[in-house]
Protein backbone atom coordinates (compact mmCIF):
# COMPACT_ATOMS: atom_id res chain seq x y z
CA UNK A 1 0.00 0.00 0.00
CA UNK A 2 1.41 3.19 -0.89
CA UNK A 3 2.48 6.12 2.05
CA UNK A 4 -0.14 8.13 0.87
CA UNK A 5 -2.97 6.17 1.01
CA UNK A 6 -2.19 4.69 4.63
CA UNK A 7 -2.33 8.57 5.26
CA UNK A 8 -5.87 8.28 4.70
CA UNK A 9 -6.59 5.34 7.17
CA UNK A 10 -6.62 7.93 10.29
CA UNK A 11 -8.67 10.31 9.11
CA UNK A 12 -11.33 7.96 7.68
CA UNK A 13 -11.53 6.37 10.94
CA UNK A 14 -11.69 9.72 12.90
CA UNK A 15 -14.99 10.49 10.37
CA UNK A 16 -15.73 6.76 11.47
CA UNK A 17 -15.97 7.14 15.04
CA UNK A 18 -17.16 10.50 14.66
CA UNK A 19 -20.41 9.27 13.21
CA UNK A 20 -20.72 6.33 15.22
CA UNK A 21 -20.78 8.72 18.54
CA UNK A 22 -23.36 10.88 17.06
CA UNK A 23 -25.63 7.96 15.70
CA UNK A 24 -25.38 6.51 19.20
CA UNK A 25 -26.42 9.80 20.72
CA UNK A 26 -23.59 10.47 23.11
CA UNK A 27 -23.36 14.05 22.90
CA UNK A 28 -26.18 15.84 21.76
CA UNK A 29 -26.14 17.79 17.78
CA UNK A 30 -26.18 20.83 19.45
CA UNK A 31 -22.24 20.08 20.58
CA UNK A 32 -21.31 18.04 17.94
CA UNK A 33 -23.19 17.45 15.08
CA UNK A 34 -23.15 14.48 12.66
CA UNK A 35 -20.08 14.26 9.66
CA UNK A 36 -22.80 14.53 7.04
CA UNK A 37 -24.58 17.68 8.88
CA UNK A 38 -21.13 19.35 8.66
CA UNK A 39 -20.95 18.07 5.05
CA UNK A 40 -24.19 19.49 4.26
CA UNK A 41 -23.34 22.92 5.65
CA UNK A 42 -20.82 23.19 3.29
CA UNK A 43 -22.43 22.59 0.54
CA UNK A 44 -24.98 25.22 1.04
CA UNK A 45 -21.97 27.45 1.65
CA UNK A 46 -20.29 26.59 -1.92
CA UNK A 47 -24.01 26.79 -2.82
CA UNK A 48 -24.87 30.07 -1.69
CA UNK A 49 -21.42 31.66 -3.35
CA UNK A 50 -20.71 32.28 0.35
CA UNK A 51 -17.93 29.75 1.11
CA UNK A 52 -15.79 31.14 -2.12
CA UNK A 53 -16.33 34.71 -0.41
CA UNK A 54 -14.63 33.53 2.67
CA UNK A 55 -12.07 30.79 1.15
CA UNK A 56 -10.45 33.78 -1.28
CA UNK A 57 -10.11 36.42 1.62
CA UNK A 58 -8.32 34.33 4.23
CA UNK A 59 -6.48 32.74 0.76
CA UNK A 60 -5.52 36.22 -0.31
CA UNK A 61 -4.49 36.66 3.44
CA UNK A 62 -2.48 34.47 3.90
CA UNK A 63 -0.62 34.09 0.32
CA UNK A 64 0.46 38.07 1.20
CA UNK A 65 1.64 37.06 4.67
CA UNK A 66 3.70 34.39 3.68
CA UNK A 67 5.15 35.85 0.99
CA UNK A 68 6.34 38.97 2.91
CA UNK A 69 7.62 36.85 6.27
CA UNK A 70 9.66 34.69 3.57
CA UNK A 71 11.05 37.59 2.17
CA UNK A 72 11.94 38.66 5.29
CA UNK A 73 12.89 35.72 7.37
CA UNK A 74 15.37 34.80 4.13
CA UNK A 75 17.23 38.16 3.83
CA UNK A 76 17.20 37.96 8.17
CA UNK A 77 18.40 34.36 8.23
CA UNK A 78 21.07 34.89 4.71
CA UNK A 79 22.53 38.22 6.75
CA UNK A 80 22.91 36.51 10.21
CA UNK A 81 24.07 32.98 8.99
CA UNK A 82 26.57 34.13 6.70
CA UNK A 83 28.36 36.54 9.11
CA UNK A 84 29.24 35.68 12.86
CA UNK A 85 29.23 39.32 13.37
CA UNK A 86 25.54 39.68 13.00
CA UNK A 87 24.52 36.93 14.58
CA UNK A 88 25.92 37.79 17.59
CA UNK A 89 23.91 41.28 17.33
CA UNK A 90 20.49 40.42 15.84
CA UNK A 91 19.94 36.86 16.87
CA UNK A 92 19.60 37.04 20.60
CA UNK A 93 16.58 39.72 20.02
CA UNK A 94 14.82 37.56 17.40
CA UNK A 95 14.77 34.15 19.54
CA UNK A 96 13.10 36.88 22.53
CA UNK A 97 10.65 37.91 19.86
CA UNK A 98 10.02 34.36 18.69
CA UNK A 99 8.62 33.45 22.13
CA UNK A 100 5.81 35.93 22.29
CA UNK A 101 2.26 34.30 21.22
CA UNK A 102 0.52 35.06 18.06
CA UNK A 103 -2.38 37.05 19.69
CA UNK A 104 0.03 39.31 22.03
CA UNK A 105 1.01 40.89 18.63
CA UNK A 106 -2.86 41.80 17.75
CA UNK A 107 -3.74 44.80 19.69
CA UNK A 108 -0.44 45.99 19.06
CA UNK A 109 -0.89 45.91 14.97
CA UNK A 110 -4.55 47.37 15.59
CA UNK A 111 -2.54 50.46 17.39
CA UNK A 112 -0.46 50.88 14.69
CA UNK A 113 -2.29 49.69 11.35
CA UNK A 114 -5.11 49.64 12.26
CA UNK A 115 -8.25 46.95 11.81
CA UNK A 116 -7.50 46.78 7.98
CA UNK A 117 -5.91 44.61 5.86
CA UNK A 118 -2.35 45.34 6.42
CA UNK A 119 -2.36 44.51 9.84
CA UNK A 120 -3.93 41.00 9.07
CA UNK A 121 -1.08 40.73 6.56
CA UNK A 122 1.63 41.56 8.60
CA UNK A 123 0.11 39.40 11.61
CA UNK A 124 0.31 36.48 9.75
CA UNK A 125 3.91 37.28 8.06
CA UNK A 126 5.46 37.39 11.50
CA UNK A 127 4.35 34.11 11.98
CA UNK A 128 5.79 32.97 8.85
CA UNK A 129 9.31 34.69 9.31
CA UNK A 130 10.45 32.99 12.59
CA UNK A 131 10.63 29.27 11.33
CA UNK A 132 12.02 30.44 7.80
CA UNK A 133 15.24 32.71 8.95
CA UNK A 134 15.37 30.19 11.89
CA UNK A 135 16.17 27.07 9.84
CA UNK A 136 18.12 29.55 7.11
CA UNK A 137 20.69 30.80 9.44
CA UNK A 138 21.16 27.28 11.16
CA UNK A 139 21.24 25.94 7.38
CA UNK A 140 23.83 28.73 6.48
CA UNK A 141 25.78 29.06 9.87
CA UNK A 142 26.20 25.12 10.06
CA UNK A 143 27.24 24.32 6.66
CA UNK A 144 30.35 22.00 6.60
CA UNK A 145 33.90 23.55 7.45
CA UNK A 146 35.43 20.73 4.80
CA UNK A 147 32.96 21.94 1.75
CA UNK A 148 33.78 25.63 2.30
CA UNK A 149 37.72 24.61 2.01
CA UNK A 150 37.12 21.95 -1.20
CA UNK A 151 35.24 25.27 -2.92
CA UNK A 152 37.97 27.85 -2.37
CA UNK A 153 40.60 24.92 -3.31
CA UNK A 154 38.76 24.66 -6.44
CA UNK A 155 39.78 28.68 -6.54
CA UNK A 156 35.87 29.90 -6.20
CA UNK A 157 34.85 33.54 -5.73
CA UNK A 158 32.92 34.30 -3.30
CA UNK A 159 29.76 34.81 -5.29
CA UNK A 160 30.45 31.19 -6.57
CA UNK A 161 31.39 29.56 -3.29
CA UNK A 162 27.37 31.03 -1.93
CA UNK A 163 25.91 29.72 -5.45
CA UNK A 164 27.79 26.38 -5.28
CA UNK A 165 28.28 25.62 -1.85
CA UNK A 166 26.32 27.62 0.50
CA UNK A 167 23.40 27.70 -1.03
CA UNK A 168 22.66 23.88 -1.75
CA UNK A 169 23.99 22.83 1.17
CA UNK A 170 21.30 24.89 3.38
CA UNK A 171 18.37 24.27 0.52
CA UNK A 172 17.24 21.31 2.86
CA UNK A 173 16.79 23.55 5.80
CA UNK A 174 15.52 26.41 4.07
CA UNK A 175 12.70 23.98 2.94
CA UNK A 176 12.00 22.74 6.20
CA UNK A 177 11.48 26.16 7.24
CA UNK A 178 9.19 27.19 4.21
CA UNK A 179 6.90 24.67 5.21
CA UNK A 180 7.44 25.20 9.29
CA UNK A 181 7.00 28.88 8.46
CA UNK A 182 3.60 28.34 6.23
CA UNK A 183 1.91 25.31 8.66
CA UNK A 184 2.25 28.52 11.48
CA UNK A 185 0.88 30.79 8.84
CA UNK A 186 -2.36 29.34 8.73
CA UNK A 187 -2.45 29.43 12.71
CA UNK A 188 -1.97 33.20 12.36
CA UNK A 189 -4.52 33.80 9.86
CA UNK A 190 -7.11 32.68 12.40
CA UNK A 191 -5.69 35.46 14.95
CA UNK A 192 -5.41 37.93 12.07
CA UNK A 193 -9.30 37.06 11.27
CA UNK A 194 -10.15 38.53 14.57
CA UNK A 195 -8.69 41.33 13.84
CA UNK A 196 -12.15 43.08 12.54
CA UNK A 197 -12.67 40.62 10.04
CA UNK A 198 -16.30 40.63 8.08
CA UNK A 199 -15.23 37.79 5.81
CA UNK A 200 -13.13 34.68 5.89
CA UNK A 201 -12.83 31.67 7.33
CA UNK A 202 -11.59 33.18 10.48
CA UNK A 203 -14.48 34.95 10.69
CA UNK A 204 -16.79 31.85 9.46
CA UNK A 205 -15.47 30.16 12.71
CA UNK A 206 -16.14 33.10 15.24
CA UNK A 207 -19.48 33.62 13.73
CA UNK A 208 -19.92 30.17 14.15
CA UNK A 209 -19.45 30.06 17.85
CA UNK A 210 -21.21 33.34 18.66
CA UNK A 211 -24.58 32.18 16.83
CA UNK A 212 -24.33 28.95 18.84
CA UNK A 213 -23.98 26.75 15.06
CA UNK A 214 -21.36 24.16 15.83
CA UNK A 215 -21.55 22.76 12.27
CA UNK A 216 -20.52 25.79 11.24
CA UNK A 217 -17.53 25.98 13.39
CA UNK A 218 -16.43 22.52 12.70
CA UNK A 219 -17.05 23.01 9.10
CA UNK A 220 -14.57 26.06 9.38
CA UNK A 221 -11.62 24.08 11.39
CA UNK A 222 -12.25 21.32 8.48
CA UNK A 223 -12.01 23.80 5.85
CA UNK A 224 -8.41 25.43 7.33
CA UNK A 225 -7.11 21.84 7.58
CA UNK A 226 -8.00 20.78 4.44
CA UNK A 227 -6.31 24.04 3.12
CA UNK A 228 -3.21 23.52 5.06
CA UNK A 229 -2.62 20.18 3.77
CA UNK A 230 -3.22 21.09 0.07
CA UNK A 231 -0.88 24.03 0.57
CA UNK A 232 1.97 21.59 1.92
CA UNK A 233 0.97 19.41 -0.12
CA UNK A 234 2.17 21.87 -3.21
CA UNK A 235 5.19 23.25 -1.88
CA UNK A 236 6.73 19.88 -0.56
CA UNK A 237 6.33 19.32 -4.35
CA UNK A 238 8.10 21.76 -4.94
CA UNK A 239 10.93 20.58 -2.35
CA UNK A 240 11.14 17.36 -3.93
CA UNK A 241 12.01 19.22 -7.53
CA UNK A 242 14.25 21.62 -6.06
CA UNK A 243 16.17 18.87 -3.46
CA UNK A 244 16.21 15.86 -6.51
CA UNK A 245 20.05 16.35 -6.55
CA UNK A 246 20.12 15.10 -2.94
CA UNK A 247 20.74 11.41 -2.19
CA UNK A 248 18.84 10.36 0.37
CA UNK A 249 16.99 7.37 0.89
CA UNK A 250 13.33 7.61 -0.13
CA UNK A 251 11.70 4.40 1.49
CA UNK A 252 8.40 3.78 -0.55
CA UNK A 253 5.72 1.11 0.72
Amino acid sequence: MRPRALGLILPLALIGGWDLICRAGWVGENLLPSPGRVASTIYQLAASGELWVHLSATGGRMAAGFALGVLAGTIAGALTGASSLLRAIIDPTIQGLRSVPSIAWVPLFILWLGIFELSKVMLIAVGVFFPVYLNLMLGIAHVDRKLIEVGRAHRLGRIELVRRVLLPAALPSYMTGLRSGLGLGWMFVVAAELMGASEGLGFLLVDGQQTGRPAIVIAAILLFALLGKLSDLGLAGIGRVVLAWQDTDRVTM
